[in-house]
């Protein structure tokens, strides 16, 4: 299948012939369906915090101990998506068409001294409906003879003007935020942005344009790691025919995996607590009082379980022998003397294996099936408790693009918390149809992650991705259709095996730039 330039290709990328091969191999057989058990809903399955609740939450994680913290942006990427509508009214205008006065392409220019980026000087002061003006403002927001927007990446532009004149991009609005409610004990305010290498440049002009101001008005002092996706993470691209893909040189097709291809990055960081959060879900500064409370409410919730997930573990392993410091179990009622064949059927350990069932069923809708050996049991309860742990915000439904959280039944049997795309879900099952179509909640992508063992060590996230909850897209290069491959994606399949807890937020937190036009939203507006 693979010719001996294929393979110098190949391992030139950092990847394997054997991994490649898996993948065209992934294409023939496909996903499997996940078998959706129900929606996750306040009923079950998402918390709904009252006040009280909340006020709890933040304040548990403003005292509680924590081995570092960190706030892992994902940017790479250009914004080609955000500005499609443009060059679309750009295309006709230059074809000699007119554009509708209701399309995106005339609403952003009749609009125009309504965004950040907007000066007369480049606009001028006077906009009118005219083709040459609207062609002229979208060329030169679009193009490099002018802003170059239709080719630079999110994180770098213009998002907000305030009333004192200051203009802030998507990444100086991450470096705000982080300083409110990711900062370390010692001022510190860590951030981890993954990027393209070739738009480096572009995130290091901005940084460097507010790092000192904003180290001085917040008095924090921030550590920034620019990150990229590492391209032996991208997978092979196939025809039609499941076959290997060839460009025009013969050579392979290779895409990026989608942001799956991050939990890499993701594992690298040494960090306990990472807070995760889209490059363009930001808003003006006045919304971030609200903003912050509720990731520190996130972040209260995850601490928390971390605790009782810790103190579990613990007693699992005082009660079996396995020593936490100089604790036996002979020093534990009901267990002297016996010897350890005997220990996992004790009433003592069995006692705890029932608490703990119960915790994982009510509090993450984990329920696990019916054991039959007392030391299976035992073994089992330890294997999910002794994992990474998420705690998702989840916003009510607006009918926005993307994920929802679901309830879904795993292969060993027991049931799971997870965040599904729409791609995930098998249209043709009533059952799946009809919890999609009974869902309440949306994925914002807000998660907050805890990222060490309780022995202070940090869990390898390879180990906790199914591989199996990917998916296949199509798509074309150069007019040929193809079919592309993606990784499971970072807050779904990547995050499969962890546990997991979801968390109703406000949509006043969720405040996402996917077309240029929600920059004309009040939350973007002063």
């Amino acid at each position: 299948m693979f010719t001996k330039e294929d393979i110098a290709q190949i391992e030139g990328r950092g990847s394997s012939v054997q991994t490649v091969a898996d993948q065209v191999e992934r294409f023939k057989k496909g996903f499997p369906w996940l078998k959706i058990v129900a929606p996750a809903t306040p009923e079950k399955g998402i918390a709904v915090l009252d006040d009280e609740a909340a006020e709890a939450a933040v304040k548990y994680y403003e005292s509680a101990k924590i081995d570092g913290k960190c706030k892992f942006v994902p940017a790479s990427g250009a914004a080609s998506r955000m500005f499609k509508d443009l060059f679309s009214g750009l295309d006709n205008l230059e074809a000699g068409k007119e554009i509708a006065p209701e399309s995106p392409a005339a609403k952003f220019v009749a609009q125009i001294c309504s965004f950040a980026f907007y000066t007369p000087e480049l606009f001028g002061e006077k906009p009118c409906a005219c083709p040459e003006y609207q062609k002229s403002v979208l060329a030169k927001t679009l193009r490099e003879e002018g802003l170059g927007y239709g080719s630079k990446p999110k994180g770098v532009l213009k998002f907000h003007k305030y009333t004192d004149g200051e203009i802030r991009t998507a990444f100086a609005e991450h470096l705000v935020e982080a300083q409110n409610y990711m900062r370390n004990e010692d001022g510190t305010a860590n951030l981890v942005v993954t990027i393209s290498p070739e738009h480096r440049h572009l995130f290091e002009e901005a940084y460097a344009a507010v790092k000192e101001e904003y180290e001085a008005r917040y008095g924090v002092k921030y550590n920034i790691t620019f990150t990229y996706q590492d391209k032996a993470t991208d997978t092979v691209a196939v025809d039609v025919e499941n076959r290997p893909f060839r460009t025009e040189t013969d050579s392979l097709l290779f895409r990026p995996a989608g942001h799956g291809a991050l939990i890499y990055n993701l594992n690298n960081l040494q960090e306990e607590v990472v807070s995760i959060k889209n490059i363009d879900n930001v808003a003006n500064e006045r919304l971030l009082p609200e903003t912050a409370k509720w990731k520190k409410v996130l972040l209260g919730k995850a601490l928390e379980l971390r605790d009782q997930i810790f103190g579990y573990l613990k007693e699992l392993d005082i009660a079996t022998n396995k020593t936490v410091g100089e604790v036996v179990n002979a020093d534990i009622p009901g267990l002297v003397g016996l010897g350890n064949d005997d220990i996992y059927q004790s009433d003592a350990v069995q006692s705890l294996c029932a608490d703990i069932e119960a915790f994982l069923e009510k509090e993450l809708c984990i329920k696990m099936p019916v054991a039959t050996d007392c030391k299976a049991r035992v073994e089992a309860l330890y294997a999910k408790l002794n994992r990474p742990i998420r705690v998702c915000g989840m916003v009510k439904n607006q009918g926005e693009p993307g994920g929802g959280p679901f309830i879904i039944a795993e292969k060993d049997g027991s049931t799971s918390l997870q965040v599904l795309e729409s791609v995930q879900i098998n249209m043709e099952d009533e059952q799946a149809r009809q919890a999609l179509a009974s869902a309440t909640h949306f994925n914002p992508v807000d998660l907050v992650c805890c990222l060490h063992n309780y022995k202070g060590e940090s869990f390898d996230l390879l180990k906790y991705v199914d591989a199996d909850a990917g998916f296949i897209s199509s798509k074309s290069y150069q007019g040929r259709e193809l079919k592309a491959l993606e990784l499971p994606g970072l807050w779904n399949g990547a995050m499969s095996n962890w546990n997991t807890l979801f968390v109703e937020v406000p949509l006043a937190t969720f405040n996402p730039v996917k077309v240029v036009l929600d920059l004309l939203r009040p939350a973007h507006q002063n």
